[in-house]
């Protein structure tokens, strides 16, 4: 198994290093990738589609987090380039029509297991709050205030004929800042969104540092790699 390791110096050359973990696959490479990527928001392909989307990007812009447009997942998320955390793990497949859940169950099941390997006896559980961000059937939330469930992480899949990539995020801090920009993204999309369902590792109990939990993340997804190649990507500017 191949994993990368780093960010490149632009949001678009990192973009670039995710897209080669498919290529690699498609190789017959199985491949992982857990690193924080440049601050932005990452809009989904059903957010294009609605009249609020150049609003949407504005305000995305006029809070610091430039908009891009992602080719896996469904609405919005947000990364501030130092706690919200992505991840992605790429294999390849011989049809394409199977194997779907069960390479959702193996990410969720790796997800967990790395949360709670955690300091602070972290607890996920399956599913997320009503009025999410980037809702979905494959989600982790964990207690935040009054031991509601938050919901901290979003879990997508994309399948080629030759390859397929299970991808998501982890917000490990920064819960306010987040929340406020998704807040302000997700009503100018005029899509059901309630910030206090944001949650992140740190205001669950858990580590606040994201190397930490990036590490342990990237263990989990690793977990079954008979081998292991590491490879560095170009450090950020």
């Amino acid at each position: 198994m191949r994993v990368l390791r780093g960010r490149a110096a632009t949001i678009e050359t990192d973009r670039e290093v995710s897209r080669r973990l498919l290529s690699t696959a498609a190789d017959g490479e199985p491949a992982v990738r857990v690193w924080a990527p440049h601050r932005q928001v990452a809009f989904g392909r059903r957010d294009r589609r609605l009249e609020g989307y150049d609003r949407a990007r504005e305000r995305a812009s006029d809070r610091g987090f430039p908009p891009v447009e992602r080719d896996v997942g469904g609405r919005a998320v947000a990364y501030d380039g130092e706690t919200a955390l992505a991840f992605a793990r790429a294999e390849p497949v011989a049809d394409f029509r199977r194997g779907t859940d069960d390479r959702y169950e193996r990410a969720t099941a790796a997800i967990e297991d790395a949360l709670r390997s955690l300091e602070g006896s972290l607890d996920p559980v399956r599913g997320e709050p009503d009025d999410s961000f980037c809702p979905g059937t494959h989600s982790l939330s964990l207690p935040g205030a009054n031991d509601e469930p938050r919901k901290v992480v979003g879990i997508a899949q994309r399948v080629r004929q030759d390859a397929a990539v299970v991808a998501g995020i982890v917000l490990v801090a920064n819960r306010d800042r987040l929340a406020a920009v998704l807040e302000s993204v997700y009503g100018a999309l005029e899509v059901p969104f309630d910030p206090d369902t944001v949650g992140t590792v740190a205001s669950a109990g858990g580590p606040s540092d994201p190397a930490v939990v990036r590490a342990a993340l990237e263990d989990a997804l690793i977990s079954d790699a008979a081998t292991v190649a590491i490879e560095s990507v170009a450090a950020s500017e």
